[in-house]
């Protein structure tokens, strides 16, 4: 089979999550009303750290940029799956398929980013409170988000740039709901190996960067928390970092589960409804977990849904 030249391929074929056409109308509604969620819950949050003034610190700052990360990433995905559900269509064009690859890659990374910010700025509110606003002042903060976004920006142009080089045969079937690097590149009748050695190491270094950043973050909060004596302030240094521990617990697990069902099924479709969780159900129960479990975001959509300043 003679690969073609990718300029001359015009379109991709998503299979989605199913293709029994009798779950089409339910797939529609269950994406379409969780894609709703997220897109309302972050933006409230955004809308509640910005208008609050008592929310203007470290904290609600790169929490406002993980909403905005969280919209950007269900967005990247969702609607293209929804209008080719109500349109009994799986195609994407060439150009749509790096579109999505370019901005799932960015903000996707860009949530992993600043999960590990939010843990050092909790790592600087425990262990070294009398310093916090000294450390944590706004230029720190604002050199630190914006190094996210730089490094983020970056990455997700080499990669799909490297994606551009790819020639493919007349398969053009990707078992998934959007268009995923790593499938594209199985798809390819190309040399692939300059891709995979990018993808790994960019895996190795954006991944497991921020990850163990987190993880020495709270380590020494657990150490600082362990030499606290009263029971009382235990709980009140752990309860401030409980919502963005529940938010990590439950985005690398996710992400865990992805590739634990990518290595032990041979089902693409399978590794697709996995990719769901970390993809679309934690950006939407990520602004549930910061209002359920902070006071201060409670008592701001409350001020924002009253108009009191």
């Amino acid at each position: 089979m003679e690969p073609k030249n990718n300029t001359l391929i015009p379109q991709f074929l998503l299979l989605g999550i199913s293709e029994d056409p009798t779950l089409q109308p339910f797939l529609f509604g269950l994406f379409l009303s969780m894609y709703l969620v997220t897109v309302l819950g972050n933006l409230l949050i955004i809308l509640a750290t910005v208008s609050d003034s008592h929310l203007h610190t470290p904290m609600y700052f790169f929490l406002s940029n993980l909403s905005f990360a969280d919209i950007g990433l269900t967005t990247t995905s969702i609607p293209k799956m929804l209008v080719n559900i109500q349109t009994h269509s799986k195609a994407i064009t060439y150009a749509g398929c790096l579109t999505q690859i370019y901005f799932f890659i960015l903000f996707c990374v860009l949530d992993n980013f600043l999960l590990a910010v939010m843990a050092y700025d909790r790592y600087v509110a425990i262990c070294h409170p009398l310093h916090y606003m000294v450390i944590m002042n706004h230029r720190l903060c604002g050199w630190l988000v914006l190094a996210c976004w730089v490094t983020t920006v970056l990455n997700s142009l080499l990669e799909t740039l490297m994606a551009l080089r790819l020639s493919f045969c007349t398969d053009v079937e990707i078992p998934h709901f959007m268009c995923e690097l790593n499938q594209l590149v199985q798809l390819s009748c190309s040399d692939t190996s300059p891709n995979v050695m990018v993808m790994y190491f960019a895996a190795v270094l954006l991944a497991g960067g921020p990850i163990a950043g987190i993880l020495y973050s709270y380590s020494k909060i657990v150490s600082s928390v362990r030499a606290i004596s009263s029971t009382q302030g235990k709980y009140k240094a752990f309860s401030t970092c409980a919502s963005h521990l529940s938010v990590v617990s439950l985005f690398y697990s996710t992400l865990l589960g992805v590739y634990l069902s990518s290595s032990i099924t041979q089902n693409s479709q399978s590794t697709a409804r996995a990719s769901v969780m970390y993809s679309v159900v934690t950006p939407m129960l990520n602004p549930f977990i910061y209002s359920l479990r902070n006071k201060d975001i409670t008592v701001a959509l409350r001020r924002l849904f009253q108009g009191k300043p």
